[in-house]
């Protein structure tokens, strides 16, 4: 395809666009741009659709323009949300912010095509005055109009209701595109679906200043079969930076997704073409396996190619079926790349996997321990444990050293002995 978005649309990527000219106006290069809010100090996988989105702008010879929200980080973002966000204090802000740019500016080095570009919506919002920014941007905005939106109405209407500052944040935004087509010649904001009313409000400001030729599109949210959320695991969000998430960790939550997802994952997370994909469906019929190649390609997209191969080195490494292979040597390469606690030789030998499970986190309860034991889902180095009353010994660490510890095939925590 020579269309970036006929190429999009034949992967169900696109939920809403302002204008059907949006297509032919991308048969010339044009610049788009995303928004990214810095409320945590890592992205996580529901934003990775945003950065695929930009790469495949850029693929097609588009600029791609990554907005981090220094200014409307303070503000929050209200869309699908049903409570006012919690306000970040000025370091932490900044701490995030920083963080993001630098995990950007890694991930959109992206092979070829026009080079990204990343700013700081501080620096247009942060020189306004509450006066200068009512009387130059908030004179254009109609309340009607904004309270016609639905992520407005939904929030007026929940008991929680609506703040004045969170009203306002599409200004805020609408400010951001206005700035960014004048400033950068950007013609196009995406965003996921509850970004729509934030969008249009941009839009028609921008119409109101002048501006023409300018678009909005929206993906889908990463969500379930079921209507759920993707990105969220037990243990809290699929974190993309690998401080906060090995890419052991990420690689196993991407092997465990459902059958009934994974080929819609793999045509919005990938960029492997529609004819694999189809290949990949009709192997399907082998256990995991568009789990596994839907794993590879957003790992290694993610962490690079190095964290790929640390998760599958892991992975073989202590995967079912290991307890021959299971060393010290294998557990130290290991170690740094998955969930892992330290505990004293006293806190481990002699003591009841009930307790030790529960204290590592492999459980959340002595009581789900022992249903787990019950359940044949308890093992250790990869031997199942049928005894709720099984406790260790000296015998069962790995050179003198290790415990593997896992809940199924798919939750495992190493414990290392502090000497």
């Amino acid at each position: 395809m020579k269309n970036v978005i006929e190429a999009l649309q034949a992967r169900g990527f696109i939920d809403q666009i302002t204008s059907d000219e949006l297509k032919s106006r991308c048969e010339k290069p044009i610049r788009v741009y995303i928004g990214f809010d810095p409320s945590a100090d890592s992205l996580h996988l529901g934003n990775l659709l945003g950065i695929v989105a930009l790469a495949w702008f850029q693929k097609f010879g588009h600029t791609p323009y990554a907005i981090l929200g220094g200014a409307t980080g303070r503000i929050g973002d209200p869309s699908g949300k049903s409570v006012e966000r919690i306000f970040l204090d000025d370091g932490t802000l900044a701490r995030n912010v920083a963080s993001l740019d630098r995990f950007l500016h890694k991930i959109l080095q992206f092979d070829g095509g026009p080079k990204p570009v990343i700013l700081n919506n501080n620096e247009w919002l942060g020189e306004f005055s509450l006066i200068r920014f009512l009387r130059d941007v908030g004179v254009h905005f109609r309340v009607g109009q904004m309270l016609g939106k639905e992520m407005v109405r939904n929030r007026i209407q929940s008991e929680e209701g609506l703040s004045f500052t969170e009203f306002s944040y599409q200004l805020l935004q609408g400010y951001d595109f206005y700035y960014l087509h004048q400033r950068h010649g950007v013609s196009l904001q995406m965003g996921g679906s509850d970004q729509w009313g934030n969008i249009t409000a941009g839009i028609e400001f921008n119409r109101k200043m002048g501006a023409d030729s300018i678009y909005g599109m929206t993906f889908p949210l990463l969500t379930r079969s079921d209507g759920k959320k993707f990105g969220k695991s037990e243990e809290g969000a699929i974190w993309l930076s690998d401080e906060k998430l090995s890419p052991y960790q990420f690689y196993q939550y991407l092997v465990r997704i459902p059958d009934a997802d994974v080929i819609r994952m793999l045509k919005m997370l990938t960029f492997l073409d529609l004819d694999e994909i189809r290949e990949i469906e009709a192997g399907m019929h082998v256990p995991n396996s568009a789990q596994k190649r839907l794993a590879q390609e957003v790992t290694r997209f993610v962490h690079g190619e190095a964290g790929l191969v640390a998760a599958e080195q892991v992975t073989e490494g202590i995967g079912p079926g290991t307890e021959s292979n299971l060393s010290g040597d294998v557990l130290r390469k290991v170690a740094a790349d998955m969930p892992n606690a330290a505990l004293s030789m006293q806190e481990v030998v002699g003591q009841k996997f009930v307790d030790v499970s529960t204290r590592v986190g492999l459980t959340p309860s002595k009581s789900e321990a022992v249903r787990l034991i019950k359940n044949g889902g308890a093992y250790v180095n990869n031997e199942r444990v049928s005894d709720p009353a099984f406790a260790f010994t000296s015998a069962n660490l790995i050179d003198g050293e290790y415990l593997l510890l896992s809940a199924g095939k798919k939750k495992r925590i190493l414990v290392r002995i502090e000497k």
